[in-house]
């Protein structure tokens, strides 16, 4: 026991504790991992010939991917825990620029972005850690992690040595990596490697960027193995001396696995991504992977002696507006829940593929796995019903302050959030007309507008539909066009190009329209708190659309996990508490928002949902998942 004096302040007594908790995790954690008291940490992970060692001892990686962005940190440790009960030893985590600094000066590591903890958290499990800190990662999020306040440049080259791009990476590098360098293997942490970048040998078009990014890292301090990963037609241009190459794949393709071989020679095969499903995109189907195929491709991997990563172990969700989108072979935003058909679901259950991968993964492990932890119950809460209205116009007065623009601007070139511009939700554009006609896009509307005259509405442009008539009337009346960032594509040559908003003239008779008043709706939790002060009203028998519906849930007891199910309403976001849940879209594939209990209170809970164009006037909460008719890859 250690006695402390009186007079010892507390910042002594604080740094006491805390040596004395990390000498107790190192010993009791690492130790156990190794198998040994002790573990060699002069020595990282190592390519030795075909297999990898750590520590000086052979050692193969079977790893999973886990986002701490997408899952509620009260769950963290849970996702780990059963992550090593399912066999693996090792977690891949990617790190989103944009989420970490959603404006230039502003740096966000605390709460549900607190990666040192997970970190922590990663290490206290006996987890080993894959770091992929980005710049760019990909993970299908709006602009695969790059914050969208990039693109307010107009000449900007996203991952190239473009100088504003390099200067701004520098000033987010300059942040981070200080705070993941002391978890480096070799200073007693568990993040055994870091991935240079990711994918980018389909992307490549810059040839000193991989150079200066592996130099960026190692100048602030990362010293354990450098690796990059890519598919099949990006393994040569993606990769760079002086850091081991992996492959990604779903299915097992020996022709990959020879090409990557010949890129390659005298290495241990590490395959990065594994796919065990896909991402889904609105107006789509669910992605599954069946189990035993999975299984199958495992099995052979391990087989052949290699390493492996699954894409995704579990997936969880993409809280708020922060999906991706893919273009090819059109554009598809992509939908709420990130389930990925991982072998855990997007609420931490476990599937056919975890149970399989158990038995399978029992025999590399030297010791008996731990005992799979048990799942959360899964409440069917009542009804919340609405029962209070405000309009879409009504709420205007509680946004930023319009701006006026003889020209239409772009949400990234905005003069709102300290000058860093709009990154998500909708953007209502609005100017006054004389008469009717023809009203075209021309392609120019990112990604999906409601148009309005005189606050009634007159319908939709999207991709498909770039053209509208905009009825006769006498007078001035007022043209709105409220315009939805649906998903910035995460992926491909295209990305550069992912201004949202109005990007270009609209015409009406073909002459475009000018004199703009534009309203900031980025819908942040500060904005939907600011509507408690907003002149609600009692819910109408017939509400203007869109609107904002408030109501109620109330949770007895400890809260625990449910789904938010809306039959008869359109498309919309759903609020609780203030915090944004996600995007809902009859269009499908996915009928049911997860709603972890960790975001309600006991007792009375807040709900609002922003709806674009019909409402039931009340949603459930139901103890079941939906995510929408399947079809297999």
């Amino acid at each position: 026991m250690v006695v402390f004096s009186v007079r010892n302040n507390h910042k002594r007594r604080y740094a006491i504790l805390l040596l004395s908790l990390a000498c107790f995790i190192i010993y009791r954690h690492f130790g156990a991992q190794s198998g040994k008291i002790r573990i060699n940490r002069t020595v990282g992970l190592r390519v030795n010939s075909s297999q990898f060692t750590l520590g000086g001892e052979q050692f193969r990686i079977l790893g999973g991917s886990l986002h701490y962005f997408r899952v509620p940190r009260a769950y963290w440790k849970d996702r780990m825990v059963k992550m090593k009960a399912c066999g693996f030893n090792t977690l891949t985590v990617d790190v989103p620029w944009s989420l970490h600094q959603p404006e230039k000066g502003e740096f966000r590591f605390q709460g549900d972005l607190d990666v040192e903890a997970f970190l922590h958290l990663a290490a206290e499990v006996g987890l080993w850690v894959i770091l992929r800190p980005g710049p760019y990662i990909g993970s299908d999020l709006d602009l695969g992690g790059l914050p969208s306040w990039l693109l307010r440049d107009r000449e900007m080259m996203l991952r190239t040595t473009y100088p504003e791009f390099i200067a701004a990476l520098n000033g987010y590098y300059n942040k981070l990596i200080p705070k993941v360098v002391p978890f480096q293997f070799k200073k007693g942490g568990p993040i055994i490697a870091v991935q240079v970048e990711n994918k980018y040998g389909s992307h490549a078009r810059d040839g000193n960027y991989m150079s200066l990014l592996k130099e960026a890292l190692q100048e602030r301090g990362i010293s354990e193995l450098l690796l990059t990963s890519d598919n099949h037609e990006g393994l040569k241009d993606g990769g760079i001396k002086g850091a081991l190459r992996a492959l990604n794949l779903q299915k097992m393709n020996y022709d990959d696995i020879k090409y990557l071989e010949t890129v390659q020679p005298n290495s241990p095969v590490l395959v990065m991504e594994l796919w065990t499903g896909h991402c889904d995109g609105w107006g789509g189907l669910h992605h599954s992977f069946p189990a035993e195929d999975l299984f199958a491709v495992v099995r052979e991997i391990l087989r052949r002696g290699m390493s492996i990563n699954l894409y995704m172990f579990h997936g969880g969700t993409n809280f708020g507006f922060m999906n991706g989108a893919m273009a090819n072979p059109s554009y598809k935003a992509l939908v709420t829940s990130y389930d990925y058909d991982a072998p855990l679901s997007e609420a931490g259950d476990y599937t056919p593929k975890f149970h399989l991968l158990r038995d399978l993964l029992s025999s590399f492990n030297r010791e008996s796995l731990p005992e799979m932890p048990g799942l959360r119950w899964k409440e069917e809460y009542e009804a919340a019903i609405m029962f209070q209205h405000l309009s879409l116009w009504d709420a205007l007065p509680y946004t930023h302050e319009p701006f006026k623009s003889q020209i239409p601007v772009n949400m990234e070139n905005l003069p709102v959030n300290n000058g860093n511009g709009q990154a998500y939700g909708y953007t209502l554009y609005e100017t006054t007309i004389t008469s009717g006609g023809s009203l075209k896009s021309g392609h120019n509307i990112k990604d999906r507008a409601l148009v309005f005259v005189n606050q009634s509405f007159i319908g939709i442009f999207h991709q498909r539909n770039l053209e509208l008539a905009a009825p006769d009337g006498k007078g001035k009346r007022s043209l709105s066009l409220l315009v939805e960032n649906c998903g910035r594509v995460h992926y491909g040559k295209d990305m550069d190009n992912q201004r949202k908003g109005i990007v270009g003239d609209i015409l009406l008779n073909n002459t475009p329209l000018r004199d703009f008043n534009i309203y900031s709706l980025d819908m942040t939790s500060e904005f939907i708190d600011s509507l408690y002060n907003a002149p609600w009203k009692s819910l109408p028998n017939k509400p203007s659309f869109p609107g904002f519906f408030q109501g109620r849930i109330f949770v007895n007891g400890y809260p625990s996990d449910t789904y938010i199910k809306l039959p008869g309403w359109s498309k919309g976001v759903v609020f609780i508490n203030g915090q944004n849940i996600g995007r809902y879209w009859d269009a499908g594939p996915q009928q049911a928002l997860f709603l972890p209990g960790p975001f309600l209170n006991s007792g009375i809970n807040q709900v609002i949902v922003f709806e674009e164009a019909e409402a039931d006037f009340k949603i459930e909460f139901e103890d079941s998942p939906d995510l929408g008719m399947t079809v297999d890859i």
